[in-house]
């Protein structure tokens, strides 16, 4: 079993920076992917950004060219460093890491951008 912490999140004006870290305890070694999501009010939850073991990333276009998805994994530790934010990356960030029977996510952390 797998246990996902969010942290990082907060209020930043528009143009700021956050980092957002995922840290797992447990251990699945059958775990092949990492990902961001987000979820604003209203919406459904998004795909933000996801790295796999090999280190392939994507991102939703939204995000390409401003954040980054990175993993630490002798600390078991995904990263998503959000630079240029803009008022509607406001939002729940949630991580979750993928195994292919299954899923972990964590339990979320805000991210508010004003303007």
């Amino acid at each position: 079993q797998v246990q996902l912490v969010e942290s990082g999140g907060g209020l930043v004006q528009a143009g700021g920076s956050l980092r957002l870290s995922c840290a797992a305890s447990g251990s699945d070694f059958s775990i092949n992917s990492r990902a961001w999501y987000r979820q604003a009010p209203g919406k459904q939850r998004e795909l933000v950004a996801a790295i796999t073991n090999s280190g392939r990333t994507n991102y939703a276009d939204s995000v390409k060219g401003r954040f980054t998805i990175s993993r630490d994994n002798a600390k078991n530790t995904v990263y998503l460093q959000m630079n240029s934010l803009k008022p509607e990356d406001t939002a729940v960030y949630y991580c979750k890491f993928l195994a292919p029977s299954r899923f972990y996510w964590g339990q979320g952390t805000q991210v508010t951008v004003s303007s």
